[in-house]
């Protein structure tokens, strides 16, 4: 058995390897409200969550899909509850220090999106060493969106750029839409072909504004814990009968 045939020894038969997506993007919605509607605090449901977020990037692996990203804290999330926050910071560095093992063993190269600079001190060393320890994995990349928001990512690529064409090192010409992706959060990640948003929200959250020019868009009103492998099936299938054009015909 070859590592691909390996890959995809899961797969479901009604699904055809060759129109999966390559990249999915999550917006991980629905937490709180899956703990309150069973009598648990808020932050419960985010404990639930990031088992489900695991579960869904080892069937991503599993399935052959070769990149997932996840909206895991925007830059508006700072104004929920401070205990929520704090939990919030504290379960990500749990989970990164936690899991970097297997990680490591799963081949996945975990990368980070945001402005990091905000983020506690502590979570800041674990991001860091969690991306140097898995930066030549090549099994998936697993990029983790955190204090993202799109429209000051798109600012600051722009004041980089502008500085450059001020300095004398950058001629207005030059810039295009490749250059201007260099100055991205995700600078070297390749755009999301479907995005995933559960609880049956019809935005995108200041999420990946840019990025998502093309993606295909699938929304479930299924809650975040319980969004599992027969959801993301379904996900697959509905993405599997678009006809994705590109602003051209067929």
């Amino acid at each position: 058995m070859t590592a691909k045939q390996s890959a995809l020894k899961d797969l479901p038969p009604d699904l055809e390897p060759a129109r999966l997506p390559q990249h999915v993007a999550v917006i991980m919605d629905g937490n709180g409200r899956w703990a309150q509607r069973r009598g648990m605090p808020r932050i419960m449901g985010h404990r639930r969550g990031v088992d489900t977020l695991k579960d869904l990037l080892r069937c991503c692996k599993d399935w052959g899909i070769k990149a997932l990203t996840a909206y895991a804290f925007s830059t508006e999330n700072w104004g929920r509850p401070l205990e929520e926050v704090d939990f919030l910071m504290t379960l990500f560095e749990r989970v990164l220090r936690k899991e970097l093992r297997e990680m490591q063993a799963e081949e996945v190269q975990i990368r980070f999106a945001g402005n990091l600079a905000a983020l506690p001190a502590s979570l800041r060393l674990e991001i860091d060493r969690s991306m140097e320890a898995t930066r030549h994995n090549q099994g998936i990349v697993f990029t983790v969106a955190t204090n993202y928001g799109g429209r000051q990512e798109i600012i600051n690529a722009c004041r980089a750029i502008a500085h450059q064409v001020q300095q004398g090192t950058l001629q207005p010409d030059a810039v295009d839409e490749a250059l201007f992706e260099q100055h991205l959060y995700t600078a070297g990640n390749s755009d999301p072909d479907l995005l995933i948003r559960t609880s049956g929200e019809m935005r995108v959250s200041n999420f990946l504004l840019w990025q998502l020019a093309y993606s295909e868009f699938y929304v479930t009103d299924t809650l975040w814990p319980d969004f599992d492998r027969t959801e993301f099936h379904q996900a697959l299938c509905a993405f599997q009968q678009r006809d994705r054009r590109f602003g051209t015909l067929s």
